[in-house]
């Protein structure tokens, strides 16, 4: 029910329904009408991923300079100021070495 006075939402407290807004009072009339119903959720099962990769990020064909592997991850970060260029940053897909690149 809405408060006539604000239209703000009337929850039952007690034997009265009381405006969320303006705090007014309301006699209840049909008790069956104005009862709180709490629902508790069922927990539901979780799927846990372990010890498993998920490749977002895309890749390249560049050089490992630690493994000699052909291929690694990359992605750009604003390092320096707004009116200078990204940094480009690699990952080897194969020993995880990360290294920079700067224009």
């Amino acid at each position: 029910m809405f408060c006539e006075k604000c239209g703000s939402l009337m929850l039952p407290k007690g034997k009265k329904l009381v405006c969320t807004g303006c705090k007014s009072k309301k006699e209840i009339l049909n008790k069956d009408e104005y009862r709180i119903k709490t629902e508790q959720k069922k927990e539901e099962d979780k799927l846990l991923i372990v010890d498993e990769e998920i490749k977002t990020l895309p890749t390249t064909r560049v050089k490992c300079s630690r493994c000699g592997n052909m291929e690694a991850e990359w992605w750009l970060l604003q390092t320096r100021k707004a009116d200078e260029a990204e940094t480009r940053f690699f990952r080897c897909t194969k020993c995880k070495f990360t290294w920079r690149e700067y224009n």
